[in-house]
């Protein structure tokens, strides 16, 4: 009896998943719930469970491969013999047997006894802490380490099995991958495969060839003529994954959905007493301005021309990653000083890089803050994401040259810009919102 399995929905809606990693072959024997495969989402690499004890038939794709939600996943033997899950025990996927053109609907899963928190993860185990890196790691040649590490590893080249463990149970942590890429020194002894050096080899040869293929000029010794654009394109195309793949989705849906204005103005820091966290600043600001212009602190819903004013102030920050744009929300921010606001960021940042941070945490957010000018650039016109109304961007420090009365001086200055939804506020509304923020900002502290 064959039976296939259908990817589900790993969390809020999300329309695909791409394969980071099987963890079986075809032809292999798997137990129920040992893992399967582990996916990358939007949100975080998961590991999806076998619903099943059986022999492999099928895999939908490889390592990098886009699976649609809903689309067939792997197909299965089943084998009696072997513990199975109970037709009417859900697991939350939507799986079927091989006759089955669409996967089945999943009821509601029961309610389990003292389940730990939540790390995120919509499917499989919901277990947090050592238990569940040790399970994910044994089934995987050996090597304890979860997906999001696995991950890392293969981004940056390190191979696993060199790397020495720091973690409990001797399990390798995302601290470990890193500073094993900083410093190959590192990585413990160990022979190198022969297919490794056989396919460095032609790479480092091609790469070492490059520059005497490429000239200004021709064979016989004159300037090249250069052609337009669009003749010929040069590179490999190469299709969006995870979270990359989320955030052309939701700006194509932002710049279809709102109506943005900007305002700009600069932010004069020459008050400021001794060194202070211009983050914790901020966002002190902001929650500052939401108080005394509610109408920017809202979410708005253009269907049906409604809008919601919040009395909570949760500023969702942009972070910045090799693998996309990632939004987490500092909860509760007109409740914290400056040392929570400042242990919240870390707290958020670390998960972020880490690729452990809950997807509850990425979303439903009232307001949000891009500090660009960390990198470069003094205004912007940032995106607003509905269904919130305003978005917050700092510019990069400057010093200039301002009139006061009877001459000149130079003071530190900080580029804001506010990007609204016209729809949903009045250009008066941020204007004042933004005037409160740049009177906080400049009180000396």
């Amino acid at each position: 009896m064959s039976k296939k399995f259908f990817l589900p929905d790993l969390g809020e809606g999300l329309p695909d998943a791409t394969i980071v990693e099987w963890h079986v072959n075809v032809g292999d024997v798997i137990r129920l719930d040992e893992n399967l495969v582990s996916m990358e989402t939007a949100k975080a690499v998961v590991d999806v469970p076998s619903p099943v004890s059986g022999k492999v038939l099928k895999l939908a794709g490889a390592a990098g491969d886009v699976i649609v939600t809903g689309h067939w996943l792997a197909e299965f033997e089943l084998d009696m013999s072997m513990p199975q899950r109970a037709e009417g025990q859900d697991t939350g996927h939507h799986h079927g047997g091989a006759a089955h053109a669409e996967p089945e609907p999943a009821a509601p899963a029961p309610a389990a006894k003292s389940e730990p928190a939540d790390a995120g993860t919509v499917v499989g185990a919901m277990q947090v802490g050592n238990a569940v890196v040790a399970e994910a790691a044994l089934a995987v040649g050996g090597v304890k380490a979860v997906p999001a590490v696995r991950a890392t590893a293969r981004k940056l080249g390190v191979d696993l099995a060199r790397v020495r463990a720091t973690g409990p149970d001797g399990t390798v942590t995302m601290q470990d991958v890193k500073q094993a890429a900083a410093n190959p020194a590192l990585l413990a002894t160990a022979a190198a495969p022969a297919a490794t050096h056989a396919t460095v080899a032609p790479v480092v040869a091609a790469a070492s060839a490059a520059p005497a293929s490429r000239s200004t000029l021709s064979q016989s010794g004159k300037p090249m003529r250069t052609q337009p654009p669009g003749v010929a394109a040069s590179g490999q195309p190469e299709q969006l994954k995870g979270v990359r793949r989320n955030m052309a989705r939701v700006m194509a849906d932002a710049h279809a959905k709102v109506v943005p204005t900007t305002l700009v103005d600069d932010a004069d820091l020459h008050a400021w007493i001794g060194k202070q966290d211009i983050t914790a600043r901020l966002i002190r600001a902001i929650v500052t301005a939401c108080k005394t212009v509610p109408a920017l602190n809202a979410w708005f819903d253009g269907d049906n021309l409604s809008r919601t004013l919040h009395p909570q102030v949760d500023i969702g920050i942009a972070v910045d990653t090799d693998d996309g744009l990632f939004v987490p929300a500092l909860r509760n921010a007109d409740m914290l000083d400056a040392r929570g606001i400042r242990e919240g960021i870390n707290r958020l940042r670390t998960q972020v890089e880490a690729r452990t941070i809950p997807a509850s945490e990425l979303s439903g957010y009232t307001i949000s803050l891009s500090n660009f000018g960390m990198f470069a650039g003094r205004y912007a016109t940032p995106v607003v994401v509905p269904p919130c109304v305003a978005i917050v961007g700092a510019g990069k420090l400057c010093h200039d040259v301002v009139a006061v009365i009877g001459g000149i001086e130079v003071h530190r200055r900080m580029p804001i810009s506010l990007t609204f939804d016209h729809r949903a506020c009045t250009g008066g509304e941020a204007a004042r919102f933004l005037k409160a923020l740049l009177d906080d900002l400049g009180l000396p502290q």
